[in-house]
């Protein structure tokens, strides 16, 4: 089964007085790029967060999003009295001097540099495992979201490479007639210039045997079968992060799809490979969505 690499996953749950929210988005990409907003509770569990994310999502242009809300008496901040009583006994005197009212000085002292400060508190292990539980159900949604996707990817790429094996199966069926009619147009050709009394019937043979063995499409589609049956057995296989394993593959088809038409002088086999190279372009555009 293939996975997309796109996806979303949203988890929510509160746990005594905390609330926890992890949101996390998958986008293409090469490698694994992550990108975590952390709460300042959870700063000395970054590693942990990352090497969970990393060891379940494997590829792609991750967005991990993670929110803490505090409920009931826990308090989020710290406010310094000490030094509210230290601004506002200054400011009552610079008051009394100039006659300014004082009534609603609280608001602006809040406001005043490192009289409201976040706590410096962390997460206890156990309010970390219950954070770890959302973590994961977010992942898994995710991991839904990327098969669901993978699913309608994988029936389009086995559509794609079954049409490339019917178009190799019409180059098989031509090859014949292709190879008598270009022994016979050479034949044809040494007649009218040369004349048939001039021929080294001998040497004429070694010359044909020789030209026919370079134009040769035999191998070429035989690699092209065993290349698309390798393409489905990775497909089928139970190994997660094959996109680019299938991608490898893909260039290996697209090598003999080009060398079969460089070699094809056959106008008939030159539109099969047409139409092969056309599936294989649309088949490297699914790849790249591919885990």
């Amino acid at each position: 089964m293939l996975k997309s690499m796109t996806g979303f996953g949203r988890a929510e749950q509160t746990v005594g007085e905390k609330t926890f929210l992890v949101e996390v988005k998958a986008l293409n990409g090469k490698q694994l790029e992550l990108q975590v907003k952390l709460p300042p509770l959870l700063k000395p569990y970054e590693f942990d967060i990352r090497n969970v994310l990393q060891e379940h999502l494997i590829r792609g242009t991750i967005d991990c999003y993670i929110n803490i809300k505090q409920n009931g008496t826990t308090k989020p901040v710290n406010i310094n009295t000490e030094l509210i009583k230290a601004y506002y006994n200054q400011i009552q005197q610079l008051a009394g001097e100039l006659n300014i009212d004082t009534n609603s000085v609280l608001s602006a002292l809040l406001r005043l540099p490192e009289v409201v400060t976040p706590t410096n508190d962390v997460l206890n292990e156990h309010d970390f495992k219950d954070f770890s539980a959302v973590l994961e159900l977010a992942i898994k949604e995710l991991n839904d979201h990327r098969s669901g996707e993978g699913a309608s990817i994988e029936k389009d790429l086995l559509q794609r490479i079954e049409n490339i094996k019917e178009q190799e199966e019409c180059i098989l069926a031509l090859e014949p007639n292709r190879a008598k009619r270009i022994r016979d147009e050479i034949d044809q050709l040494l007649n009218d210039h040369v004349g048939k009394e001039n021929i080294d019937n001998n040497r004429m043979e070694q010359e044909l045997i020789y030209y026919m063995e370079k134009i040769d499409i035999h191998e070429e589609q035989i690699r092209l079968r065993q290349h698309c049956e390798y393409f489905k057995e990775i497909m089928n296989g139970p190994e997660e992060g094959k996109g680019k394993k299938l991608s490898f593959v893909l260039q290996e088809i697209g090598r003999e799809i080009n060398t079969t038409g460089s070699k094809a002088y056959d106008a008939d086999i030159q539109k099969c490979v047409v139409k092969m190279k056309d599936e294989l372009e649309k088949a490297k555009e699914q790849v790249l969505n591919v885990l």
